[in-house]
Formats: C-alpha cells, structure tokens, sequence
C-alpha cells in the first residue's frame, strides 16, 4: 500500500509543478515561447544610422593625390544594423569613378557607436604643385566624394586632411569590413 500512495504522491507533485508552471506562462505571456522563438537578423544600415568620415590612409601609392583614403561608417542610431558590399564613389559635380571591387564581400554587424570601414586606393596623381596623370589624363581634385552603400544610402564625406585628388576616374575600393585598414 505504501508503495502505491508513493507513485500517487509522486504524479500529485508532478502535477502541482506543471500548474504552476503553467499559472506562471499564463501571468508572464511569452515566457515559454521565448526559448522557442527565432531572432531576426538585424537589417540593412539607413543612410540616417550612419555618419562618415573620411582621411588620408597610411599605406598609399607613390605620388602628390590622394592615392589611399579610409571611409568610416559610424552607427548613430540605437539599433544594430548590417552594412555589406563595396562602395559607389562619385566626385563633387556628379562625375562617377568607375570601381574595381577587391577582397571579397561579407556582412558586418555594426552594434551602436560600431565602426566599419571602407579603403579607397586611387590612380595616383604624379608630380609637384600642379601634378600630372601618367595617362596624359587631368589630374581631378574635389572637395567631397559622395560614397554609396548597397542598401545604406549615398554620403556626401570630405577628407579630414585635404581634397579628393586622382587620376582617370578610376578606384580601387575594399568591401565594408570590422577591421580597419591602413
């Protein structure tokens, strides 16, 4: 008989843990699903989540231009966003450089304040004062460079330590990346 009245008590206590378990999903609605339910990847960076800076990189060609620059998208807003691909780049006065993407392209998650970065490597201006292109081509300086990102909107950015200078309208550009290059 003991025996009996131990299985029952058993299956009574399992019982009252399953009530309760179930009075608690009841009060705290999503309680239970919440282990079950799938999180979204975060999406696409507006152009509003980002502020861009650009400067002058470290490891740059021989010459006078611009030859390498860094662009850095900074996360302003409070959500965690993606930025993916290679930029568009488009000197003051809408002309459009044509680019030759590098590397290969992944997604960055950018968290807020998060930083990635894009390297630009230009064809070089050669020379002194005025320069000159190895092409014959004119040497072009701008002010500012509109970059694009895929899906993240165009930014109007100029360089923090002088002007936009190349030649042939032509750039090298690396994809979005966590890491900053040189």
């Amino acid at each position: 008989m003991r025996h009996n009245n131990g299985i029952r008590g058993a299956a009574l206590a399992t019982t009252a843990v399953m009530a309760v378990a179930a009075a608690v999903t009841a009060v705290l609605p999503g309680t239970a699903m919440a282990a079950s339910t799938p999180t979204t990847a975060p999406s696409a960076c507006p152009a509003s989540a980002l502020q861009v800076s650009a400067w002058q990189a470290a490891d740059r060609p021989v010459g006078t231009g611009t030859g390498a620059a860094v662009v850095q998208f900074t996360n302003v807003s409070q959500k965690t966003c993606v930025l993916k691909g290679y930029p568009t780049v488009t000197g003051a006065g809408n002309t459009a450089l044509k680019v030759t993407p590098t590397g290969k392209a992944a997604a960055v998650t950018v968290r807020p304040q998060g930083r990635a970065w894009v390297k630009l490597t230009f064809v070089q201006v050669q020379g002194e004062g005025d320069g000159y292109c190895v092409s014959g081509n004119t040497p072009a300086a701008y002010p500012t460079m509109v970059i694009g990102l895929p899906n993240s909107g165009k930014h109007q950015v100029a360089l923090k330590d002088g002007w936009w200078a190349q030649c042939d309208n032509k750039v090298t550009a690396t994809p979005v990346s966590a890491v900053e290059p040189s």
